[in-house]
């Protein structure tokens, strides 16, 4: 009995096993059976093929301390793996890395192509700022200029300017400007390629052209808040009397005729006038925070289209007075705030640079602002809180391209000629030439832009500890880089006069510029918008 349990044992066994055995000899020759899935032994055998193939370095205990080293300098983390040297004669990576592919780089040397923490931070509190000088602080500041009719107007043409520029900047605006893929063309000195466009490839890795510790979507978020107030500044000039249409086709249009040029040729990697990152550029000017890019290009333009515009009704007739200097001096306020993102933050990272930036922003609008007033108590007996206002906006306006480039002196040498020159413009010149700048952007803008443009090249030296300049404008800062600052100041000049001159003519052509004299009398708040600012 027990032989025989034995035996079936045995038996049952066998079975089992010939039938494990056959069954993959069965499902092979069974055209219908699916193939058998891999061993995931294989697969693990594979991957480490693949590895040993592509044969990633790794980064040494070394190397990782100079990177990390190098994000608290807000240096280059890849600057410990260029042992060679290019054609140049500059530092490069050795072919045994310069072989691998981008991706492969940052693969073995993560550090390398990420967003350090601090830096990216601080980027986008700075981005937050820029953002809250237009919106509220220069549709408050403009909008307590206006008179009462026309308040929301300016603040309905700030938030549309915002809206329309964002489109513009995300569909092709950011590539123009800082996109370098058509760099082997003639034409990348004076606008980028379309690499970029839609934000392609735009990811929280940093555009180490630009930034080597700040994504690249956070750098074009920050730079797209410069993009947005510049043709909103150009409003003041021109407020009460153009139609609402007429300012977002205008500013459609002078976007790609103006700024996205002018931005990239100051501060694009291949632009003409970037003497700070491009060693090529054939006039070698220096522009911290936008004094060429912002305040020439929208003051002058506001100039040439408020001339070609024409005066408001009344002008120089009626009394137009500000129908609140609460909320313009409290639009100055959110605008000094907001400047500090504005200028210590075009340092792209949380460094001395910006430190520097901080402190001379402070002293110059502050300086500005007293001097101001003091000019306005000596010439008509009385400083008033418009004069405050103008003044720290002139002083901010005149020591934005300088920020990063002087020193607490140099500041303060700027915050007294940003009273002066723009207070001789706003208050003397204007009623003597005659033209209808309603709210002194050409005056504080343009005149302080160019002020300060030139003033740069003044007073720029290398004890503001500015790695940019001894690097790379060691030979001319103090000597003649005054002339390239008149080069970029004339070019700017030109972009600025002769584009809005043909823009303003299309758009008059297209559908006009300005509201009837019914609706302009009525006021624009009623009249494009259907709404008052104020039901009492």
């Amino acid at each position: 009995m027990k032989l025989t349990k034995l035996i079936s044992s045995l038996a049952i066994a066998a079975v089992v096993a010939l039938g494990s055995l056959g069954a993959p000899i069965l499902r092979a020759q069974d055209p219908a059976a699916p193939a058998a899935p891999a061993p995931a032994a294989t697969a693990e055998k594979k991957d480490e093929a693949k590895k040993e193939e592509a044969k990633l370095p790794e980064a040494t205990d070394a190397q990782t301390t100079a990177m990390l080293a190098a994000y608290v300098t807000n240096g280059d983390p890849s600057a410990v793996l260029k042992t060679a040297k290019d054609e140049k004669g500059a530092p490069a990576l050795p072919p045994e890395l310069a072989k691998l592919s981008p991706e492969d780089l940052a693969k073995a040397f993560p550090l390398t192509a990420t967003s350090g923490p601090g830096h990216n931070g601080f980027m986008m509190v700075c981005t937050a700022l820029v953002l809250f000088m237009t919106l509220p602080g220069l549709a408050l500041f403009y909008g307590g200029l206006v008179r009462k009719k026309n308040v929301l107007s300016v603040c309905a043409q700030c938030l549309g300017i915002a809206g329309l520029v964002t489109v513009l900047w995300w569909a092709v605006g950011y590539s123009l400007v800082f996109d370098d893929s058509n760099k082997a063309s003639g034409f990348a000195a004076y606008l980028g390629g379309t690499g970029k466009a839609f934000l392609k490839g735009v990811s929280s890795a940093p555009n180490t052209n630009y930034a080597y510790w700040v994504g690249e979507n956070v750098f074009s978020m920050y730079q797209l808040m410069f993009a947005i107030i510049t043709p909103a500044l150009i409003v003041g000039a021109i407020a009460e009397r153009m139609k609402f249409s007429a300012i977002m086709l205008f500013v459609a249009l002078w976007m790609f005729v103006v700024y996205f040029p002018m931005a990239h040729m100051v501060w694009g990697i291949t632009g003409k006038m970037n003497g700070v990152w491009n060693a090529d550029a054939t006039i070698k000017a220096i522009d911290f925070a936008g004094g060429t890019v912002v305040h020439m290009t929208s003051g002058w333009s506001a100039l040439i289209l408020c001339i070609m515009l024409g005066k408001r009704l009344g002008f120089g007739k009626e009394k137009m007075s500000p129908h609140s200097m609460v909320l313009c001096m409290v639009g100055t306020g959110m605008l000094w705030v907001g400047w500090y993102g504005f200028n210590a933050g075009s340092a792209i990272a949380a460094d001395g640079v910006a430190s520097n930036a901080f402190l001379t922003t402070t002293l110059a609008a502050a300086t500005a602002g007293a001097i101001w007033g003091l000019i306005e108590k000596i010439h008509r007996g009385h400083a008033s809180v418009l004069g405050f206002c103008s003044g720290i906006v002139a002083g901010l306006v005149v020591i934005t391209p300088a920020c990063g480039f002087v020193t607490a002196s140099g500041a303060m040498i700027i915050g007294v000629l940003a009273a002066v020159v723009p207070y001789l413009f706003v208050s003397i010149l204007k009623a003597k030439f005659g033209y209808d700048d309603a709210l002194d952007t050409f005056g504080v803008h343009a005149v302080g832009g160019t002020l300060g443009a030139i003033m740069t090249g003044v007073l720029a030296t290398l004890d503001s500890g500015n790695a940019n300049l001894a690097t790379n404008l060691k030979e001319i800062v103090g000597k003649t880089l005054i002339f390239e600052q008149l080069k970029a100041v004339a070019l700017t000049l030109v972009l600025s006069i002769v584009g809005t001159i043909v823009i303003t003519l299309i758009v008059k052509a297209l559908i006009g510029l300005r509201p009837t004299p019914e609706e302009e009398t009525t006021g624009l708040d009623i009249t494009d918008h259907q709404e008052e600012g104020y039901v009492l």
